[in-house]
């Protein structure tokens, strides 16, 4: 006797093979009955013998397409139907959505060896895609995922690819951006005025510009990028003048992994990394005497890599180049272009020649940059290929919209057990940047169908982000201090209740007594948090002036520590700092002027970068910190350190450790052995400290974020002596330990307010 059975899955279902998997599934069990897309996933009636249904069952998770993620199925029996046959419906609409959209994807094997086959019909053609790979996040406008809701609606499909969208069995069927050269988007080269150049090979030609020194700039998936040839020094070089990035390494992208293991080191994690399906940028070591150009990654021992992740990549680099530099298509400081008359407008200048194509990206989306730590993926940029995967949460929380910090931006919405963490945004210190997230903020918004009941930001009053939430009226607002918010995303992320230690680690966060914080020890949950450790005070003269120069920092800690009159030494690593500034800056702090106080973890790394000789002044963020653990040697030796007590709270000094420092670096020790010496401090000291307060408070749970801990070192040493210890120790995986994981944090503790 037949039974019937309806089924709803939920997920990344739509938009990646799903429903002509069932449709094939059901036909292989000789089942009857449909299956549909529908607002919140995918429905289907499935009708037959009870063995054919509970194989169908079993099989349907195990075997589902490569790009599905299954979240939940839920099952329900029902009357027999009478069902004749088994058909793909149309997509149903409704008045919940709860679609899992797919993030886009590298091109499949299939579609790559269709690429370069002479006798197939796409041969060459740069837009090649199927149900299994190609564009999804940046082309959709609307959910259900169907073609008129997305930017190929105004490409009508000739024959053959019609054919191929309405067969079940083949590839193509419903591959939303399915084209071919006959009626799919087109590509054409044009100069630096955005004029089309009447070439019959645009990629061709393209190439043989790149080779000849030329600043290609190439449109691609989630936006432009400004490409040359990564073994000419000399078009770098200018690059970086046009594009106004003195020193921050550029990103590479070559053909095969065994292209990069000429010129880079590629662990088996590094490897895994750079095949999967989101092809992010990798960090690996640079190989000694590698022909890459100088200028690439300046002052670095690393190189920041990627494979081809599109059709229109592999042509381009199918020519003779070993690498070409791939950096995100902007001015420095502003959002990438994705529009091609926007890219002539803000990249004319910079670019000699751009590749464009008529498929428009609906939302930006910059490469994703993650790294190897602790047997670990981290991320540092997530974006193009995660995003829109949302975070899954331990529970149901309420509809909330958090705007993140001001650094590494990104946007946060909640939805039932879900938090939908947006595509990196850049640092929100610009209009563009904010007409950026405000654009992001209503696509997710309407395509997700969340309808925020509060609006969360940090609690620094200048943040352009406290502004607009502030400036709204449509929703109540929220202020949560920063470093309880990179804990409670940790938490979040591993799915934590109740109280921990948190450990949060970083350059600034406003703190509550309207200090700058930055190495803060919390016992925190998502509600509360009380602070219970963090560094003394120190005086940052000139304010955001002593970030971007951290000479400021060595003097404010040598004052701090030593007093004025080290300053009246002729003390060799003083004498490379001007008398006459130095002396202003004592001033400064002296009278208190221009010079907040900050507790902060980075500016230490900023100063003793700086006493070493490593770097006065910076050209992007966090570069004294990331050079000074570069040039670390390995020593079990460290600096004493002091733990004292001020009311309930330890205090670290980090003066006492920065004099010491000054001591070896004026006795001659290397800045290697410094770098050694340093960092095997700090990891003997947040340890300590963890294990005292732990034991103080009766937890046994240690959460580590902030951007310190993109610092392997400092990671991989303090976990390991931490769970020797026998604490469980929880660090983040899935989103960035920097200020791209604040907005998730944020959103976590204004839910937790609204559930009370």
């Amino acid at each position: 006797m037949a039974q019937r059975l309806r089924v709803h899955i939920q997920g990344i279902v739509q938009g990646v093979g799903f429903r002509p998997f069932i449709y094939q599934l059901a036909h292989r069990h000789r089942l009857n009955g449909y299956v549909a897309n529908t607002p919140k996933g995918v429905e289907l009636e499935v009708e037959g013998g009870r063995d054919a249904l509970h194989h169908f069952l079993k099989e349907l998770p195990a075997s589902a397409p490569p790009l599905a993620s299954i979240t939940q199925i839920e099952t329900e029996e029902l009357p027999a139907a009478a069902y004749s046959t088994f058909e793909i419906k149309a997509s149903e609409e409704g008045e919940e959505r709860a679609a899992l959209i797919s993030p886009d994807t590298t091109s499949c094997s299939d579609c790559l060896r269709e690429l370069f086959e002479p006798q197939d019909r796409r041969h060459l053609y740069p837009f090649i895609n199927c149900t299994n790979c190609g564009p999804r996040y940046t082309i959709i406008n609307d959910i259900p995922y169907d073609r008129p809701k997305t930017s190929m609606a105004v490409f009508t499909m000739c024959e053959d690819c019609t054919r191929e969208y309405h067969d079940p069995l083949d590839r193509r069927f419903h591959a939303q951006p399915n084209g071919c050269w006959n009626c799919g988007p087109r590509l054409w080269l044009a100069d630096s005025s955005g004029e089309e150049l009447k070439i019959s090979e645009p990629i061709s030609e393209a190439a043989k510009h790149l080779s000849q020194g030329a600043i290609v700039a190439v449109k691609g998936l989630g936006g432009f990028h400004l490409a040359v040839d990564a073994s000419q020094n000399e078009a770098v070089k200018r690059l970086r003048w046009r594009k106004g990035r003195e020193e921050k390494p550029l990103a590479l992208m070559s053909s095969s992994l065994e292209q990069i293991e000429r010129y880079a080191l590629v662990g088996d994690e590094e490897r895994r990394l750079l095949t999967c399906s989101q092809r992010p940028i990798v960090i690996v070591p640079k190989r000694s005497g590698n022909t890459i150009a100088p200028e690439v990654a300046p002052g670095n021992r690393y190189f920041g890599v990627m494979l081809p992740y599109t059709p229109l990549h592999h042509l381009l680099l199918s020519h003779p180049f070993l690498a070409l530099v791939m950096t995100s298509g902007n001015i420095s400081e502003e959002p990438i272009a994705i529009d091609n008359l926007e890219s002539v407008e803000r990249l004319g200048k910079i670019a000699d020649y751009f590749l464009f194509h008529d498929r428009d990206i609906l939302l930006r989306s910059d490469d994703s940059i993650l790294r190897a730590a602790g047997g670990q993926p981290r991320q540092i940029r997530r974006s193009r290929g995660y995003v829109p995967v949302p975070i899954f949460l331990r529970k149901p929380v309420a509809e909330v919209l958090a705007l993140g910090g001001e650094l590494k931006g990104t946007i946060c919405l909640t939805k039932e057990n879900r938090a939908f963490v947006g595509q990196h945004l850049g640092d929100l210190e610009n209009l563009e940047t904010l007409e950026f997230l405000e654009l992001t903020v209503r696509h997710l918004r309407r395509i997700l169908e969340i309808n925020p009941r509060l609006l969360v930001h940090d609690l620094h009053p200048d943040y352009l982000t406290t502004q607009v939430a502030l400036a709204q009226d449509e929703l109540p607002t929220l202020a949560v201090q920063h470093h309880h918010a990179h804990v409670v995303s940790c938490m979040a992320e591993h799915g934590l209740e109740g109280k921990v230690l948190g450990l949060a680690l970083d350059g600034t966060g406003y703190g509550d007594d309207g200090c700058i914080w930055g190495a803060e020890i919390l016992v925190a949950d998502e509600r509360n948090y009380e602070r219970v450790a963090h560094f003394d005070y120190v005086p940052m003269p000139g304010g955001e002036k002593a970030i971007k120069e951290p000479w400021r920092m060595a003097v404010a800690y040598l004052w701090a520590g030593l007093g004025e009159k080290v300053f009246q030494d002729e003390q060799q690593p003083l004498q490379k700092w001007d008398r006459d500034q130095i002396g202003v800056l004592v001033q400064m702090m002296q009278r208190q002027i221009n010079s907040p106080l900050t507790s902060s973890c980075g500016r230490l790394f900023d100063a003793v970068a700086a006493l070493v000789g490593l770097r006065d002044r910076i050209a992007y963020e966090g570069q004294a910190a990331i050079e000074l653990e570069q040039w670390l040697e390995p020593t079990t030796d460290r600096y004493q350190y002091e733990l004292g007590e001020v009311g309930d709270r330890l205090l670290f000094s980090p003066t006492a450790i920065f004099a010491q420092v000054f001591d070896d670096v004026v006795s001659g020790v290397a800045p290697e052995l410094v770098s050694g010496k340093f960092h095997q401090t700090l990891v003997a000291m947040f340890a300590d400290a963890c294990l005292h307060l732990c034991k103080l408070h009766g937890l046994n749970r240690v959460v580590c974020s902030g951007g310190v801990f993109q610092n392997v070192f400092l990671l991989e040493n303090l976990e390991d002596r931490l769970e020797a210890s026998g604490l469980e120790v929880y660090t983040p995986q899935l989103i960035p330990a920097n200020d791209g994981c604040i907005s998730l944090g944020q959103a976590i503790i204004g839910a937790a307010s609204i559930d009370e």
